[in-house]
């Protein structure tokens, strides 16, 4: 499951969630279940609001919300092959398609539909959803692995170049033509995401010790951070805040981190002492040691943590500022979405607020209780660049998305209307490869 970009493969082994996802701009949750599917909203830590329930579709392992409008996008274990689009304020569906093998993921954002299957990508303009270019022969990618900036001036699409190395193939959906290859890890990769502006791009390997962060569309390394170094793990989540200046990943452990990305300025006062020295004798031998050793110098560890009480469950992480403050929301495959406080300004353990239940709607559950925060740390979330409450982000309507016979309103896709009552222009059709 990856959320801020979306879900994943199915893990309702333990439970009756098949996937769970956040939206493009983490304001809300949606999740897959076998009677069907919930949309929550995430502007609350109080209370989570039940946007949307569907049962009209059973044993759902993918649901994408598009922002915070009325277009979600549905594939169901009954008819893997087909991608249904539904209007679910109006309760109609839009569209549907069929592909030529199982759909693994889907990715939204006001441009691009993308769908990837394990062998082939589709790309459609989701103005009128037409099909744009088809990526076949891609390497072998049995898990679905993509993502796709949300950036309203591009749309950049990141997945797997090779099936046996942790090669990303960067492509631009806007022009239609590939933009980099990046070599980022040695194994096969696990997790790619983009930051919100889709000018940085984080992956990790399926050892999941090492996450880097490169430049788009450069390719180049910006950022290395060091998840552990005793075992190999499972990556279940890999997600920027909003403001691009912290890294969450998550895994099938009980440890959730969480990078700050900031280059450490030199010190003056530093260099007269003989650790301020050696520091900058190691920084200068880097240059000619072998990158291996280099790397492990340069690396950084996480600025802040959670344990969670459970380590079996598939789960999804976003950072998102909830009424003006930062949050880390984790969701459990078991049932449960975890709301802790994040201190921007001095990191460390994560508090746990608030639980709350995704398959009943009970009273939620208090962690510790929340306290008035310092005026250093709410002078440090006023400080944050751009990073406006919840309520005031999304900027879409809740009752937007597409009708048979409306228009799409032009500030929630692309620059343009979008007629969808032509049954010439826009029929159910059926997608095969060759």
């Amino acid at each position: 499951m990856e959320p801020g970009g979306g879900g994943g493969g199915a893990g309702a082994g333990d439970s009756d969630i098949y996937c769970l996802s956040y939206n493009q701009d983490c304001t809300s949750l949606a999740i897959g279940m076998r009677t069907g599917y919930k949309l929550f909203s995430l502007s609350s830590v109080d209370q989570l609001d039940l946007v949307h329930e569907s049962y009209d579709l059973s044993d759902v392992y993918i649901v994408e919300r598009l922002f915070s409008s009325s277009l979600v996008v549905v594939v169901s274990h009954s008819k893997p092959r087909q991608m249904n689009v539904f209007h679910f304020k109006k309760g109609t569906e839009i569209c549907n398609y069929n592909y030529s093998a199982n759909i693994l993921s889907i990715r939204l954002n006001r441009q691009r539909l993308v769908v990837c299957l394990e062998e082939s990508v589709y790309i459609h303009n989701i103005k009128d959803m037409k099909l744009l270019r088809t990526l076949l022969d891609t390497p072998q990618n049995p898990t679905g692995l993509c993502a796709l900036s949300i950036n309203h001036s591009n749309s950049f699409l990141a997945y797997p170049g090779s099936a046996s190395m942790g090669e990303i193939m960067v492509y631009d959906a806007n022009i239609l033509k590939i933009e980099c290859t990046i070599p980022a890890h040695d194994s096969p990769l696990a997790a790619i995401a983009f930051n919100s502006t889709g000018t940085k791009l984080a992956s990790a390997s399926e050892k999941g010790t090492v996450i880097r962060v490169f430049s788009i569309p450069e390719g180049q390394r910006l950022y290395e951070f060091r998840r552990g170094m005793k075992r190999y793990v499972n990556i279940s989540s890999l997600v920027f805040s909003m403001d691009s200046q912290f890294l969450c990943v998550s895994s099938n452990t009980e440890t959730v981190h969480i990078f700050k990305l900031e280059h450490v300025p030199e010190r003056s006062e530093e260099n007269s002492t003989w650790s301020g020295y050696m520091g900058k004798m190691f920084m200068a031998a880097s240059t000619y040691l072998p990158a291996q050793v280099s790397d492990m110098m340069n690396q950084d560890r996480a600025f802040a943590t959670v344990r969670l009480n459970f380590s079996r469950h598939k789960n999804a992480c976003t950072l998102v500022t909830i009424q003006k403050l930062p949050r880390l929301l984790v969701s459990s495959s078991s049932g449960l979405l975890y709301i802790y406080n994040l201190d921007p300004q001095d990191g460390g353990e994560c508090v746990l607020i608030r639980k709350h239940s995704l398959l009943s709607l009970e009273k939620p559950e208090s962690g510790d209780v929340e306290t008035p925060a310092p005026v250093s740390y709410a002078a440090t979330v006023a400080r944050a660049s751009g990073a406006p409450s919840t309520s005031t982000v999304a900027g879409y309507s809740e009752d937007g998305g597409a009708l048979r016979g409306e228009l799409l309103p032009e500030h929630e896709f692309a620059v343009g209307p979008v007629q969808l009552d032509d049954e010439k222009e826009f029929p159910p059709v059926s997608i095969r490869g060759p």
